[in-house]
């Protein structure tokens, strides 16, 4: 239900718009993605090593569930997210999401025991569903229309530049610590001390992101949501002068009626439209997960070990693929807003799945080495281009204003809990399938995402959120 009283407004000049202003409230939310990315990545290069001190060795469902604590927890946040980003706003959360970070950190590098490694992992794992939902959300609701492509996407960006970060901190950890003499009975270095300064590395920009998130102001569609039309015009005449303000406020307000400020109406989620969306981003945050890329993240020594390759090498590859995915973000930054939303994805759920079927083919065939990280790189500059980092971009997009914290957090929680599946099922579809049958999977599904998409996702480049709520619902 919309404000008829209030008309909409079909133009509205983003000339004076406070460039550098914007970027700085977008970088500063989107730290909540470089914890998420640092949190989400430090798992793949620190397995080989917890494995042994927690003797999971040849243990496939224990090793799984070491991953999956994680997004057990990243559901948990986004159902969380999901209540209460409409009643605290996004703000606040996100303060929240800083703690969990901090308090994760700290707790896994101190771990003594499995079942309290997996304890912090999913404390961890609540600060990402938080961030994840959240960070996405606040920067789309503070952008001019003109730069929002660009501006989530940097959400995306700096989950790349935590990616990379804790590939790079766990590469410098892995060498210092192969030069190190066995620590405790048969176990070197890196399997006693090394894997938990790995995790307690994220301390650092967990309260670094605390601090700084104190210093940004609050969503201005938030603002008018609860009533406080003022302090909303006050955001927007900071980011593009008062008559953007003006206009931007008239706009919003037109899309919340009356009844809908200060409150959420739940029973709104069975309307027949808003069905449809919801369903729509639930194929998107399940598309991206299922893409496989993120199996390939979290198992990383299991996959290039079938492929030959040791462990050092193995590190080595994961920088490589933490700087093609920010290589590849960048790109994406600069397309996102010109090239189109739909294109990209279906550009990323069709290559990606041409790609997955040829990895599936060279481990098929032996064809392994070299051949096979090359590969895995051309799917991961896929990825960063496309799937990545355009599937928030339009879950911040497609959902009104009046409900978008639930809609939003329904998504994320159906995008963790297929993570969750994905990283669990991982080690014992290898097992039973082979490496090979496990991508041709992947690669089956993406192509049937592809046709979905195809036919049901509408473009939103280069229009307010109120005008494609507008476009959606009407």
């Amino acid at each position: 239900m919309t404000n008829d009283s209030a008309p909409p407004i079909t133009t509205i000049d983003e000339s004076q718009v406070n460039t550098l202003y914007v970027w700085k409230i977008a970088f500063i939310a989107a730290m909540g993605g470089l914890l998420f990315g640092y949190d989400f990545m430090v798992i793949g290069g620190v397995t080989i090593f917890y494995e042994a001190y927690f003797d999971l060795v040849g243990q496939p469902s224990l090793l799984g569930l070491s991953v999956a604590s994680a997004p057990i927890g990243c559901i948990l946040g986004a159902i969380f997210s999901m209540f209460f980003a409409d009643r605290f706003g996004r703000k606040t959360l996100l303060i929240w999401a800083a703690v969990l970070f901090a308090i994760s950190a700290a707790g896994t590098a101190f771990a003594m025991s499995f079942t309290v490694f997996n304890l912090f992992r999913l404390i961890g794992g609540l600060g990402i569903g938080l961030a994840a939902n959240l960070s996405p959300m606040y920067i789309a609701e503070i952008s001019p229309a003109s730069h929002r492509g660009r501006v989530v996407t940097a959400n995306q960006f700096t989950i790349m530049v935590g990616i990379v970060v804790s590939q790079v901190v766990n590469l410098v950890i892995e060498r210092y610590g192969a030069r190190m003499p066995i620590v405790e009975g048969a176990l070197t270095w890196n399997q006693t001390i090394g894997w938990r300064l790995m995790f307690g590395a994220e301390l650092i920009p967990a309260l670094l992101f605390f601090g700084l998130m104190f210093t940004v102001p609050r969503s201005p569609r938030w603002l008018i949501k609860q009533g406080r039309t003022e302090e909303a015009r006050q955001v927007l005449t900071k980011i593009g002068g008062e008559d953007y303000a003006a206009k931007e406020v008239a706009d919003i307000s037109s899309t919340i009626s009356s009844e809908e400020v200060g409150r959420t109406n739940l029973r709104e989620l069975a309307e027949p439209r808003l069905v449809k969306i919801i369903l729509l981003g639930i194929l998107l945050a399940v598309t991206q997960q299922w893409s496989g890329l993120n199996s390939v993240f979290a198992y990383s020594h299991q996959i290039f070990g079938d492929a030959g390759i040791g462990v050092s090498g193995t590190m080595i590859s994961l920088v490589l693929q933490g700087c093609t995915m920010l290589i590849f973000c960048v790109v994406a930054m600069f397309v996102v807003d010109t090239v189109g939303r739909k294109k990209l994805m279906l550009l990323g759920a069709l290559g990606i799945s041409i790609t997955h079927f040829l990895i599936g083919l060279s481990f098929h065939r032996n064809s392994t080495g070299i051949m096979v990280v090359a590969l895995f790189l051309v799917a991961i500059a896929l990825y960063a281009t496309t799937l990545a980092p355009v599937m928030w971009v339009l879950l911040s997009e497609l959902f009104p204003n009046r409900i978008r914290g639930v809609a939003l957090g329904i998504s994320v929680v159906a995008l963790w809990t297929a993570y969750l599946i994905l990283t669990y099922t991982f080690p014992l579809m290898r097992e039973s399938m082979g490496t090979a049958n496990t991508f041709w999977l992947y690669a089956a599904f993406l192509f049937v995402a592809f046709l979905v998409m195809a036919v049901a996702l509408p473009e939103t480049k280069g229009k307010t959120l109120e005008q494609i709520e507008r476009d959606l619902f009407k």
